[in-house]
């Protein structure tokens, strides 16, 4: 949801827009079929029930099974966040009130006084931010020390800005509209004192303010003032307007007093001329976490939020970032931080739906929490469809059919329960397609050791653990046959020791899968000691054959689990 604001000064309109709360439906990293489907179907399933801030997400690429399967069903794939991590455009306000660089400063402080401000970005014709004005430094200008007294008389700005300051009335002449440095002086004296005066000024870049008193009005005038400003609307002889109209000095006259109308005439200097050109900012996607360690010693009140040409996207202060970041997740296939998406740590997570092993996440708040011993997240999210009573449109019924049919391998798993088998006829029907034809068409797809590279396969469909102390990496492919495999082996070897370095793992691990005689081989780099404890038949060094074993999540992990175990 958003809201609109708009402020319009000194020819400026500056659009406001507060930022909308946002729910990332999203799988864990290196995403499979399931997490993939799953995050799609749990983000529609919750927008059914009338939420609209939902978006489903995922935490790495797709795989050509994957792309199949939305294709196949019409569905575009989840967005991709390589992070979730708080960043400035999370915490930024958009509401923002800008001065622009020609506006009056008198303007800008009554801004600044009414949103109860410090500071304000000063901006360009382009909404470029080009300084910071603040109400200290206006403050000094108006006030200056008593050293510098002299200052309280000038002011750099036209003459057109400065009758608009304190709204004055042309009555005669053409004031300039080119900028300038003015001298301001009050003629409140006698004739002959305010004659010496002007004797010791530049006499062009004065602007005499004076009430009703005609002889210095008329001196001023012959003197050649830049203007002559008769204040509190008090009338003007007409010999004096004659004057003024044949000398070409314009005649202002000020509904104010003398003493207001010489404060008001001192504000109409503009922005540009009162900015602090030097400031902090950032960019929208800087982290938080950097922000905070950045700003802490600074005595900037805001800090302007640019894009890449420097235009003005927000501003935040040390305040907000502190504020709730208007982000939180919903994990769907996992529960485990070291598995989940850059970022998750930081943010709120609002509800896990899985199917795996509770791992050691925690929350500061109660949430929903759906773990269930099914075979796929996808059984979970079509439960939830059906209970409800909604009805699944074929493209929404198929994608959770294939997230079904991957994960289990088409109900054949050893993790498949009563309630798969169920879910799978269900949505059967409402993708109006059989199961063993979709299996057929997912499996025929991309065989993962022809179509990626060995660091592609290692990490396609990998999971990072920590049991015992001991962090570990399991990862998964699945084959129809084992043709593929004797060539690629040495490759996926030097591969799983490439990632178990770089990630600072004790071991990596994968399982390739033939989905067909539901048998896999298991390679295995890292703690030597570990593999000396592996008894399933070896093939080679790092190599072993494991008959049967198709499940990572019920039958491999279990078993290394037990293996670590051992070596405590």
């Amino acid at each position: 949801i958003y809201a609109f604001a708009s402020f319009r000064w000194a020819g400026t309109v500056v659009f406001a827009t507060v930022s909308p709360m946002q729910t990332i439906v999203i799988g864990h990293k290196n995403p499979d079929m399931d997490a993939i489907c799953s995050a799609l179907g749990y983000a529609e399933f919750k927008r059914r029930l009338g939420r609209h801030d939902i978006i489903a997400g995922r935490a790495g690429s797709t795989n050509e099974r994957i792309e199949f399967v939305l294709q196949k069903f019409g569905v575009e794939p989840p967005a991709f966040f390589s992070t979730v991590s708080p960043k400035g455009e999370d915490i930024m306000l958009r509401e923002i009130v800008t001065a622009h660089a020609s506006a009056a400063v008198y303007q800008a402080i009554n801004h600044i006084s009414e949103q109860n401000l410090r500071e304000l970005p000063v901006t360009d014709d382009n909404n470029h931010c080009i300084g910071l004005l603040s109400a200290l430094r206006v403050c000094r200008y108006l006030f200056p020390p008593r050293n510098a007294l002299q200052d309280t008389r000038r002011v750099t700005a036209s003459l057109c800005e400065i009758a608009a300051a304190f709204d004055g009335k042309i009555l005669s002449g053409a004031p300039s509209q080119n900028p300038a440095d003015y001298i301001l002086i009050v003629g409140a004296m006698g004739a002959d004192t305010f004659s010496r005066r002007l004797a010791g000024q530049d006499i062009k870049n004065v602007v005499l303010l004076v009430g009703d008193r005609p002889d210095i009005q008329l001196q001023a005038i012959e003197q050649g003032v830049a203007a002559l400003v008769i204040t509190g609307e008090l009338p003007v002889e007409d010999a004096i307007q004659a004057a003024a109209t044949k000398a070409k000095i314009p005649l202002i006259i000020s509904p104010h007093d003398t003493a207001t109308t010489v404060l008001l005439a001192r504000g109409a200097v503009q922005a540009r001329h009162m900015l602090e050109p030097e400031f902090k900012s950032f960019p929208p996607d800087f982290p938080l976490r950097v922000a905070r360690a950045q700003v802490a010693s600074l005595s900037d009140h805001i800090f302007p939020v640019l894009g890449a040409d420097k235009t003005l996207l927000g501003v935040f202060s040390k305040s907000d970032l502190i504020k709730p970041v208007p982000r939180q997740l919903i994990l769907v296939d996992h529960n485990e931080l070291s598995q989940a998406v850059d970022g998750a740590s930081e943010i709120p997570i609002a509800e896990v739906v899985d199917h795996h092993r509770l791992g050691s996440i925690s929350t500061d708040t109660p949430i929903l929490f759906m773990n269930v011993p099914v075979g796929s997240t996808c059984t979970i999210v079509a439960t939830n469809f059906f209970q409800h009573g909604f009805e699944l449109s074929p493209s929404i019924a198929g994608i959770l059919m294939a997230g079904l049919i991957s994960d289990t391998l088409n109900l054949t798993s050893p993790t498949t329960t009563n309630t798969d088998v169920e879910i799978m006829k269900k949505l059967s029907a409402a993708a109006g397609i059989e199961p063993t034809r979709l299996a057929e068409q997912i499996f025929s797809v991309g065989s993962p050791l022809l179509t990626m590279t060995s660091d592609k396969a290692i990490q396609a469909d990998c999971k990072e653990y920590e049991e015992c102390g001991i962090r570990f990496s399991l990862a998964q492919i699945e084959e129809l046959t084992f043709s593929h495999y004797p060539e690629k082996k040495e490759a996926l070897l030097a591969s799983l020791e490439e990632y178990r370095k770089t990630r600072g793992l004790s071991f990596s691990a994968m399982l390739v899968t033939d989905i067909t005689t539901h048998d896999s081989v298991l390679l295995v780099r890292g703690d030597v000691t570990l593999e000396q404890l592996i008894d399933y038949p070896a093939r080679d060094e790092h190599e072993w054959f494991l008959t049967g074993v198709v499940s990572r999540k019920k039958q491999l992990l279990p078993y290394m689990v037990t293996l670590l175990e051992k070596l405590k």
